[in-house]
């Protein structure tokens, strides 16, 4: 089963910055298209980005495009989520997760589990 530690939330000011971390494991890495969710209280889970697996391509949802940037080790097996500018709009719970398209544009969880989130708080 695939296993995903996410790290390096906090609550931090409108326009700070953040870096997390997700460590995966139980999967091929180097083969899997990685990204990025985020879950705000009371709403659904969403797409945040995404990278491809030599990380020649990423993928941003619009409400992120500019000051979000994805980048993955792959030696690591390790994906990154580096946020900039970050809005009090950004506030959720953030998780990574192997990825695929969704068939609406989008992507979705290419596998059945979620980690445990790391919580970002971004006050006003």
């Amino acid at each position: 089963q695939v296993q995903l530690v996410e790290s390096g939330g906090g609550l931090v000011q409108a326009g700070d910055s953040l870096r997390l971390s997700c460590a995966a494991s139980g999967l091929t890495f180097s083969r899997a298209t990685m990204g990025w969710f985020r879950q705000a209280p009371g709403k659904e889970r969403g797409f945040v980005a995404a990278i491809s697996r030599s990380s020649t391509t990423t993928w941003f949802t619009a409400s992120v495009k500019g000051r979000f940037t994805i980048s993955r080790d792959n030696a690591r097996n390790t994906v990154f989520l580096e946020m900039n500018s970050l809005k009090p709009e950004d506030t959720a719970v953030y998780y990574c997760a192997p990825v695929e398209p969704d068939g609406r544009g989008s992507w979705r969880n290419a596998g059945s589990n979620w980690g445990q989130g790391t919580q970002v708080t971004v006050s006003s």
